[in-house]
């Protein structure tokens, strides 16, 4: 998930007369969560909300409470990519974004460990992510072999070649290296051995996307710069994503949830909503960093919860997609539904940007909002509804 350029004006709005009222949201039905995690300066939310929705998935299972290290992951993912870009000459881009995907392949490829044995900024003195610099010298490494004029790649005396080890050492020096065997509750484990010890099946989760581009009920390879694994996910119609929605969260179930967020309606207090104007400014850079560039007279002049909000059709949401205004921007957990004052229901959202806004790090998105914008999401199977998923042949 990265962000792009906000693109023209949202297509489907239909507000009715904005509520001056600041929201006061009551709880419909509220899954656990882990605590609230910072990205800070990476573009990894793609591995903080999956390792989210993995932690409340095992809180579900009744395996107690863990906090995993998204930066192992990160580091097995971007040799991955990297890999995969010098492969195809650079036209797999080299990037710090990244799709659920990679989390649910790299946990079963992969393992996981806990976050003690790999915290992020450790090794330049920091508490939080900044993958500025690496970011700055990763890129550069595989784009000088991806796009180079290579007749052939030179290779070691082990068979590997030899920008593989450089852009492993670079990762190795910014994030840290990935421990071999660790000792957690007093058991020694490798990061395999962990994750097979925690009772997850990968095979468990799959992704569901909503467009009409592709036929429905069949998967098919969702075309965002970061599913660079080229990873299928399910097709069905958006009114049966949104009893998805509802049938997980109602059933206990929590979502990893892929949004547009580059719209003006994703406020900074804590809410997303449909307002009916549209136009912002040109917003780029890491998620935090745009609200933090908005002027103050832009950061009180924020949209608020609607009284009436129109359901966006089919149509208009392929429209969106296909013009570029919903874009693959965040990657962030869905785990409760609440009402506001006026009736309105909303999603409630874990997001990785620290206690940030209004609600502490927690978001809530209408439903709306969600039924527009939603890229993909990643659920137990068993969350869907025994229907939707007959038709799916799962």
């Amino acid at each position: 998930m990265k962000k792009i350029l906000m693109l023209a004006a949202l297509l489907c709005v239909g507000f009715g007369a904005m509520a001056q009222e600041a929201p006061e949201f009551t709880v419909v039905k509220e899954n656990p969560i882990t605590s609230i995690k910072n990205q800070n300066q990476a573009g990894t939310c793609w591995c903080y909300s999956s390792l989210a929705f993995i932690e409340s998935e095992l809180l579900r299972m009744g395996k107690g409470e863990y906090d995993f290290s998204e930066m192992f992951l990160v580091h097995n993912t971007y040799l991955d990519r990297a890999d995969k870009a010098v492969r195809t000459h650079g036209d797999v881009s080299f990037a710090q974004g990244g799709s659920f995907y990679d989390v649910i392949y790299g946990m079963e490829a992969f393992g996981l460990v806990p976050e003690a044995e790999m915290r992020p900024g450790v090794m330049y003195g920091m508490e939080l992510s900044n993958h500025n610099e690496l970011s700055a010298v990763s890129d550069a490494v595989v784009a000088a072999i991806a796009k180079g004029r290579h007749r052939s790649l030179q290779i070691g005396p082990d068979g590997e070649p030899l920008w593989k080890k450089s852009i492993e050492a670079i990762h190795d020096i910014y994030l840290g290296k990935r421990p071999e065997k660790f000792t957690y509750n007093g058991k020694e484990y490798t990061p395999k051995s962990f994750y097979e010890s925690l009772g997850l099946n990968a095979d468990d989760y799959v992704s569901l996307t909503s467009y009409t581009h592709h036929p429905f009920y069949e998967s098919f390879v969702l075309e965002i710069p970061d599913n660079w694994r080229w990873a299928k996910s399910y097709n069905i119609p958006i009114d049966e994503l949104m009893e998805v929605f509802d049938n997980a969260i109602m059933e206990g179930y929590t979502i990893a949830w892929g949004s547009d967020v580059s719209e003006k309606g994703f406020t900074r207090q804590g809410t997303a909503v449909l307002p009916d104007e549209s136009n912002g400014a040109d917003l780029q850079g890491s998620d935090m960093a745009k609200w933090l560039k908005l002027s103050e007279a832009e950061k009180k002049n924020t949209p608020k919860p609607a009284t009436a909000e129109k359901w966006c059709t089919q149509d208009e949401r392929q429209r969106a997609y296909d013009n570029w205004e919903t874009t693959d921007d965040h990657g962030m957990q869905i785990y409760g539904i609440a009402k506001d004052q006026n009736g309105t229901e909303y999603y409630m959202v874990k997001n990785s940007w620290g206690e940030a806004g209004t609600y502490k790090g927690i978001w809530y998105a209408s439903k709306a909002f969600v039924r527009y914008k939603t890229m993909n999401i990643i659920v137990h199977k068993n969350a869907i509804p025994k229907d939707i998923r007959k038709k799916l042949g799962l």
